[in-house]
């Protein structure tokens, strides 16, 4: 019989290996970095266009863009502010893992920043296998896709450290129950910082930006 457990277990051993080498790199450089993760469509690339002219002239900003295929959210991350952006397209794989980030990291000059968004390939399950390097992981979820997301993929809220619930402007036409998705949410992460807002409204990004401000300025 294949010895499927063992490959993939070393597998995610290397990726984490190279995780710690991407992470000291990062924080060598006086840098703080975020792994923004969430499906199709809940708004990874829309968050970061709208934060970005909000930290103008008080961070520089360097974007990593994860995707299967095409330069298109690194050219939305460009036009919206970034400082730098740069596009990894993963030829098929459904998650950016170290190795790729590595390759994207060794053309910054990482010193020359003071926050690294990477954004990662939409998906609820494989990013959540695959450590990057980054300070904190972000976990974006839409108010359309259902209040049944933490029950559903466990292995992605208990890992993140923050939750953007995105799109609440949508609460009073979507059959969207706060109080049943924010219990199991609690469940697997009781200690999750949560950020509820809503792109096209800009209600709640005032207190996001804030918390990147304070978190770079947190960091040594």
């Amino acid at each position: 019989m294949p010895q499927n457990i063992p490959i993939v277990e070393n597998i995610l051993n290397a990726n984490d290996r190279l995780a710690e080498e991407n992470f000291t790199r990062i924080e060598s450089a006086g840098v703080f970095s975020i792994n923004l993760m969430a499906s199709p469509g809940a708004g990874k690339t829309s968050l970061i266009e709208q934060t970005l002219p909000l930290l103008k002239d008080k961070l520089r900003v360097a974007v990593i863009d994860g995707d299967i295929a095409t330069s298109i959210d690194a050219d939305r991350a460009a036009k919206a502010g970034a400082q730098a952006a740069i596009q990894i397209n993963t030829g098929g794989d459904c998650h950016l893992d170290a190795v790729m980030l590595r390759g994207a990291l060794e053309k910054l000059e990482m010193d020359q920043f003071d926050l690294l968004i990477v954004e990662n390939v939409g998906n609820l399950v494989c990013p959540a296998s695959f450590k990057l390097g980054t300070h904190k992981s972000i976990l974006i979820a839409s108010v359309p896709e259902g209040d049944d997301k933490p029950y559903k993929y466990p292995g992605m809220y208990r890992g993140v450290d923050a939750l953007v619930i995105n799109k609440i402007d949508l609460l009073p036409y979507v059959p969207f129950r706060m109080d049943y998705f924010e219990r199991g949410v609690q469940v697997l992460n009781p200690n999750v910082k949560t950020f509820p807002l809503s792109c096209r409204t800009g209600e709640g990004l005032d207190v996001w930006v804030e918390w990147l401000i304070q978190s770079v300025m947190r960091n040594p």
